[in-house]
């Protein structure tokens, strides 16, 4: 019997599939491919580095605006370091800068030692030419108890070289990039102050303005204070009811309709709301132009509509609206004397006698607000002798004699 051999044709194993994509069988070159696995790395790695980079984009900037330090001796609670060096200065649009200024801690204790602070805003044209003046007025204070903002108009040139390096006004102008309404400035101004988590009172001052007090005066006044002090007043006439448009409705109700000076005082809660505000400001924005201002009717109807609880109605600059017209009267050097400045500081006689003219000549309504005395410190228990902390429009030629008699009248 003959042996039989099964005879079986041999194949090779099957090459790998990358072996194969080399050698070409799959007709795919090796140029292709190595482009192809470096482009899926480099992807890869992008999405890792973006995912990172959007988990800790909400954390970020605040992060940069305060450090916390802990005092030498054992024990000591940290301490909230506000990081001057770096200023107010940043590359934000009003979009973001309103989101950030408008986020509030769920939880109300802090983790570090907050000490309140003063923010004073300031709202200019330009230069701050009574500088010297409030020079002399923040020497008396603390540091840590007060921060500086300033706003100026985006074409003026001088903006980053009009105060020395040893100024506390020094790099604390804020960037203005959205629209250059006052309302805009204004809610621009307390959004960059809210980012400090110390500030609690928020203080408008113009370029004109003065203080009447020295600063430990008006930091006590300002932080005992338990309401925030935004003129509101219900004024006839053209320039009053008259600048109300009935396509405000059903938002704002001529109800709701009130007037007051730009120049507020308010504390952190106000503030929060009116950087977060997305009903009234849009509707000032597009329905208050021409003969109506925004910056004497938006905060003055919101605060009147809503807030009216945590208001004082009143403001705490000075001005004399004994002249005709829509301004208040300015104040040149030799208007400047011992006697008015103490006159203005007497908040008695003040309170009980100053009225803004709320009618006559500009509009032909009629009436008068009066005020009334500051209390308890800042509004709520036994009467103050003080009834207005800053005073305005003072010229830029009156510095002279306010430097004077700054140190004997405001004790400053």
């Amino acid at each position: 019997m003959k042996n039989t051999k099964s005879h079986k044709t041999e194949h090779p194993p099957p090459a790998p599939v990358i072996l194969r994509l080399i050698n070409g069988q799959r007709k795919f070159p090796l140029h292709n491919f190595i482009f192809s696995a470096a482009f899926f790395a480099f992807g890869l790695l992008s999405g890792l580095g973006v995912g990172l980079y959007l988990s800790n984009i909400s954390f970020t900037f605040q992060l940069s605006q305060f450090s916390i330090s802990k005092s030498a001796a054992a024990g000591a609670s940290p301490v909230l370091a506000v990081q001057q060096s770096t200023g107010p200065w940043h590359e934000m649009d009003d979009g973001e800068l309103m989101w950030r200024a408008s986020m509030v801690p769920r939880v109300s204790e802090f983790p570090f030692r907050r000490v309140p602070k003063v923010a004073f805003m300031f709202l200019t044209v330009g230069p701050l030419p009574l500088a010297p003046l409030w020079e002399l007025f923040f020497r008396g204070g603390d540091e840590g108890l007060y921060t500086i903002y300033i706003h100026s108009l985006p074409s003026y040139v001088n903006a980053t070289s009009d105060f020395a390096a040893d100024s506390v006004f020094y790099g604390r102008r804020i960037p203005s990039k959205g629209k250059s309404t006052m309302v805009a400035a204004e809610r621009r101004l307390l959004a960059n102050a809210l980012l400090d988590f110390s500030n609690e009172r928020f203080i408008l001052l113009s370029e004109s303005c003065i203080p009447l007090y020295n600063f430990t005066t008006i930091y006590t006044h300002l932080i005992t204070s338990t309401k925030s002090h935004v003129e509101v007043f219900d004024q006839l006439g053209p320039v009053g009811r008259g600048r109300y448009s009935p396509a405000m409705q059903p938002t704002i109700k001529p109800a709701h309709w009130r007037k007051g000076s730009q120049w507020f005082e308010m504390d952190r809660r106000l503030a929060v709301q009116v950087v977060s505000d997305r009903t009234y400001f849009p509707l000032f924005e597009r329905l208050c132009n021409g003969s109506c201002y925004g910056d004497e009717h938006y905060l003055p109807t919101m605060v009147n509509a809503r807030f009216g609880g945590w208001n004082s109605n009143r403001t705490l600059t000075w001005a004399e609206w004994s002249v005709r017209g829509p301004h208040p009267r300015s104040f040149w050097r030799p208007d400047v004397t011992v006697g008015f400045l103490e006159g203005l500081r007497d908040g008695g006689r003040m309170c009980g006698e100053y009225g803004r003219n709320v009618g006559g000549a500009a509009g032909g309504g009629i009436g008068v607000h009066y005020y009334h005395n500051v209390t308890g410190g800042g509004d709520g228990g036994s009467s103050s002798s003080v009834c207005f902390l800053f005073a305005r429009k003072f010229r830029p030629h009156s510095l002279s004699r306010l430097l004077r008699f700054a140190p004997g009248v405001m004790q400053f």
